[in-house]
């Protein structure tokens, strides 16, 4: 994992390397977790926002990485306690949208499905740890829980994926 230095308010180009970085990445999350293409664009807007605006407050106990995909899970929540948020169709299809450049690279969207239907606890840990490959315990202080209770919704996430999957990926 790379790590890239807290950016330089007088440095258009630390900001620029930090949207470089970890902007796909973030885009992804949230809009798996927004289930919207347009509030996922302003969530990552907003969350470098609040990067460029709050990186004297980061002490560098955690990885920056960490700490962007922190912000970016309040504004998220922030987005679905919303008023707005109860008057939007949640079960938008994802046929529209496109994860990446390249089409060959989701051939099959019923995996990210199920992964969306899942409770927003086990949802988080499922996209930090394989989606944004965060070890446990970067996990665990990206969400101010305990690292045991990341393995835990790791564990029953995957359990819940396994059932609603079998017979389409997992063949027991």
């Amino acid at each position: 994992m790379n790590s890239i230095p807290v950016p330089n308010r007088n440095s258009a180009t630390d900001i620029d390397e930090l949207v470089y970085e970890y902007g796909d990445s973030l885009f992804r999350m949230c809009f798996l977790y927004l289930k919207d293409v347009h509030l996922a664009e302003d969530a990552v807007q907003e969350t470098f926002l609040k990067v460029y605006k709050n990186y004297p407050q980061f002490k560098g106990d955690s990885d920056i990485k960490t700490w962007i995909m922190r912000i970016a899970i309040n504004v998220c929540k922030n987005y679905r306690r919303s008023f707005w948020w109860k008057h939007v169709d949640a079960a938008k299809s994802l046929q529209e949208i496109a994860f990446s450049a390249d089409p060959e690279s989701l051939q099959d969207d019923t995996l990210v499905l199920e992964i969306m239907k899942l409770s927003p606890k086990y949802k988080e840990v499922i996209l930090l740890f394989y989606y944004h490959d965060m070890p446990i315990r970067e996990i665990a202080r990206a969400l101010n829980i305990p690292a045991s209770t990341v393995a835990v919704r790791l564990k029953r996430a995957r359990e819940q994926l396994k059932s609603k999957l079998e017979g389409w990926y997992y063949d027991e």
